[in-house]
């Protein structure tokens, strides 16, 4: 076996189509875009790589045939904020085969230990924990949502033969939008459409700079307890609203105001993965048209839950349910969708892990962030649970 760094256009691309190999005979596959991944090692868009730095590799067999590949990435943000300099490693595929991987891994954790990085966590991305991070390891039946990572349930052996532990679960949770919240729900509703202080409402009407306020608001205001939380600036916001704008439904995008302020948000989007099944990972111009076809037909039924959030003064009062409510009348009694999956809940966040659990959404499939530390004698600690204060 040869691994080789990805330094050209001819790697790079043996780089990004061995998955199509991987998961050739896999009928629930549906593969990342390739805009969407190659975005993440572009300098030019992703603003982590002026100060971070990432490599890709590609594993050969004797015939020359690609049969893993790997990236790791220290990015400049998180890398120096936990107990131990901690790299990345992610976009990890690999045929069933442990001295391949094996191989695949001490390339990424040699890279990384001669940046300063005493660990690897992975498989995640260089950027947001909403794409392409964590892995698989609970429902390989359901086709993955958009953005989200699907892998042969071996790769779970070959990561921890490795060393790798779970730092942290990846919850999701999903419930038929066709099912009515309990009824304590719909009281609590009614106290807040009573009060003149509380305003909820759609996106409807709103222009992007407003939702992206109200966003960044809400963002700062509900996890200012999470671990390494830093505040949202107005850019931040208003790129991933802007982002988002091309296949959003402003119909999904809930706030709740008091006394006009945002206090709490429930963003979905129609989801995507519906639609990108029939593009084939390609979102060129023939995979665009595709899109809007089979959007035009109205084949998503699915919403998917990209941010839910409560300011901390707010939380556990009743708002939570009042969000599930609001979509229940306006989305779910129109029929506009059948089912909604909530966004990932961290296990370390038991607090909105009971949210969901009491709204009826059952946990229907997991994945793992897992980390590896360099020093093998060092003792390995979970992510801290976020205690309620």
């Amino acid at each position: 076996m040869k691994i080789s760094a990805v330094t050209d256009k001819r790697t790079e691309e043996q780089w990004m189509r061995l998955p199509w190999s991987i998961y050739a005979k896999d009928p629930n596959w549906i593969p990342h875009l390739v805009q969407d991944v190659s975005k993440v090692f572009d300098p030019s868009r992703n603003k982590l790589l002026k100060e971070g730095s990432a490599q890709r590799w590609i594993l050969t067999d004797a015939a020359g045939t690609v049969i893993g590949r790997i990236a790791a990435f220290i990015n400049p943000k998180t890398a120096y904020t936990e107990k131990q300099p901690t790299g990345g490693m992610g976009f990890f595929e690999c045929i069933n085969d442990r001295k391949a991987a094996d191989l695949l891994l001490d390339t990424a954790r040699d890279w990384l230990k001669a940046k300063g990085m005493e660990a690897m966590d992975g498989p995640i991305n260089l950027g947001d924990r909403n794409m392409f991070w964590g892995l698989l390891i609970k429902n390989y039946t359901d086709a993955p949502i958009y953005g989200t990572n699907y892998n042969p349930a071996y790769y779970k052996d070959l990561l921890e033969g490795y060393g790798f532990q779970v730092w942290f679960n990846q919850l999701f949770f999903k419930r038929s939008a066709l099912v009515p919240v309990q009824p304590i729900f719909h009281r609590k509703f009614k106290q807040l459409e009573n009060d003149a202080d509380i305003r909820m409402h759609d996106a409807r009407g709103r222009s992007v700079e407003q939702i992206a306020e109200d966003f960044r608001t809400v963002y700062n205001d509900a996890w200012v307890d999470h671990e390494n939380h830093k505040a949202m600036d107005e850019a931040t916001s208003l790129k991933l609203v802007k982002a988002m704008k091309p296949v959003m439904d402003p119909r999904l995008i809930i706030f709740i105001r008091y006394k006009e302020r945002p206090i709490a948000m429930y963003i979905s989007l129609p989801e995507l993965n519906e639609i990108f099944r029939y593009v084939d990972g390609n979102l060129n111009w023939w995979g665009k048209l595709k899109f809007l076809w089979y959007r035009k037909r109205g084949v998503v039924k699915t919403m998917t839950g990209i941010v839910f959030g409560v300011a901390k003064e707010f939380q556990g009062k009743g708002i939570e349910g009042a969000l599930i409510v609001y979509a229940e009348k306006f989305i779910v009694d129109k029929k506009l969708y059948k089912d909604t999956v909530l966004t990932w809940v961290g296990d370390f966040n038991p607090r909105m892990v009971k949210v969901c659990e009491n709204l009826g959404a059952e946990n229907y499939r997991t994945l793992a962030t897992f980390r590896y530390l360099f020093d093998r004698s060092k003792p390995f600690e979970r992510h801290p649970v976020i205690e309620k204060k």
